[in-house]
């Protein structure tokens, strides 16, 4: 099992910079990523994020690839010539509108910021064979935590998958009490209210038996037990459990309101409750795994 949640960093020389890969990842139903890196390197967008999607396959992943130079600061450079033209125009346009044009250190840098060149002294292919290995390290690292955070999440949803269990088979235990319950309660209100009707009375075996048959819940212990199993199964898998688990969570979901509706008993009905509770926290565990 592995969580959604997770980070991996690498570095390499790459010329006379430094190159720095970053990986991390958030909850997210599908996989989603992002990345940010030189524009001159958007040739390696493709094998960076083939390499992200055989790694992961659901969150929200950013991959934030830097190039800095020796003395620490980011090789990042700006189309000098082409900033200067451009506030030109903007000053020249500003003008024919008689609007005063005082450019703020705001619009200066979303200018330069347009004419940036990250990277530029790098071709993208001379640097193609450090990225992918150094991504390939960092996704290393990064999985690495994910299935750190991964184990602490199996332990907890193994104890709440044992404790609705044993709330499964304590309702299992106390159901074929209800209905002779129910017969006894109603034998002692028919004679509380001065009708002395026989056991054997047709009108009170419909009665009886209309009431066991409506509160049989025997088929549904049987698939909550069923469901447990596979889920049991499921979180102990090497493959991608999130939306299979999320699956199963419903119908278990499904037939826990069965129970509840059916069984017409205190004692199961706070047995129901219990068992909504833990499901709402197994729930929150499960959107956090992968």
């Amino acid at each position: 099992m592995k969580s959604m949640t997770g980070y991996g960093r690498a570095t390499a020389s790459l010329g006379d910079s430094t190159l720095t890969i970053q990986v991390n990842s958030v909850n997210r139903k599908t996989l989603d990523m992002s990345l940010s890196m030189p524009s001159a390197w958007e040739d390696l967008e493709r094998a960076v994020r083939d390499a992200v999607r055989g790694s992961v396959a659901r969150g929200k992943v950013h991959v934030r690839i830097e190039l800095t130079s020796e003395g620490g600061n980011s090789a990042v450079t700006w189309d000098e010539s082409a900033v200067k033209d451009t506030l030109c125009r903007l000053q020249s346009t500003a003008e024919e509108q008689g609007i005063a044009f005082e450019p703020t250190p705001e619009l200066v840098w979303q200018v330069a910021n347009a004419h940036r060149q990250n990277g530029g002294t790098i071709d993208a292919e001379a640097a193609r064979e450090t990225v992918v290995k150094t991504l390939a390290e960092a996704l290393v690292s990064f999985v690495k935590m994910r299935s750190t955070e991964g184990a602490a999440l199996l332990e907890d949803l193994e104890a709440r998958l044992k404790i609705l269990q044993e709330l499964a088979e304590k309702i299992a235990v106390r159901a074929p009490e209800v209905a002779p319950a129910h017969r006894d309660t109603l034998l002692k209100r028919l004679r509380e209210g001065d009708l002395d009707l026989d056991l054997n009375d047709e009108r009170v075996l419909k009665e009886i038996a209309f009431f066991a048959d409506r509160c049989d819940i025997t088929e549904e212990i049987t698939r909550l037990r069923s469901h447990f199993d596979q889920f049991g199964k499921l979180v102990h898998g090497d493959h991608e459990i999130g939306r299979k688990a999320e699956f199963l969570l419903q119908e278990i979901g499904r037939e826990v309101n069965t129970i509840g509706s059916k069984a017409n008993d205190l004692t199961i009905a706070r047995q129901v409750i219990e068992m909504k509770n833990e499901l709402d926290r197994v729930r929150e565990q499960i959107a956090n795994v992968e």
